[in-house]
């Protein structure tokens, strides 16, 4: 399921990579564009596995599993927001709610499974600089 919400955001970043993105100003720590794809795909793997892990110790669909669900929406319509509408300060007001919405999962799925929790943190940690970029890249290109 993680994978499908980064499959879903790929076809709204593909075609925006080669023309607008390219030429957006980005702030020095920029990591370079070829980064992301393995980044996004451990990340995705790593959030499909805590998820697993917590499902697994319940049996049930929780609150957190529905509350991760809804967070796979926001992380994909993030992507749409970004690339797809070209739209960095609407993508920067929903990226604050997906960190809150990671920070909640990473801290529950913790409670839970500590496993689970752990497997969140790097997906947390990319996201709170990539909410940073957001922020440099839409007020560099007001």
């Amino acid at each position: 399921m993680s994978q499908l919400a980064g499959v879903i955001g790929s076809i709204f970043t593909t075609s925006s990579i080669a023309s607008w993105y390219q030429y957006l100003v980005k702030p020095g720590f920029n990591p370079p564009n070829w980064l992301f794809g393995p980044v996004w795909v451990s990340l995705y793997t790593l959030m499909g596995v805590a998820s697993w892990l917590v499902w697994k110790r319940n049996k049930r669909m929780g609150v957190e599993l529905k509350v991760f669900l809804i967070h796979l929406l926001f992380n994909s319509l993030w992507l749409i927001l970004f690339f797809g509408l070209q739209r960095p300060g609407w993508a920067f007001l929903e990226i604050l709610l997906l960190w809150l919405m990671i920070l909640y999962l990473t801290i529950k799925f913790y409670s839970l499974v500590k496993w689970a929790g752990w497997l969140m943190v790097p997906y947390f940690l990319w996201v709170s600089f990539a909410s940073f970029l957001n922020y440099y890249i839409w007020q560099l290109n007001r």
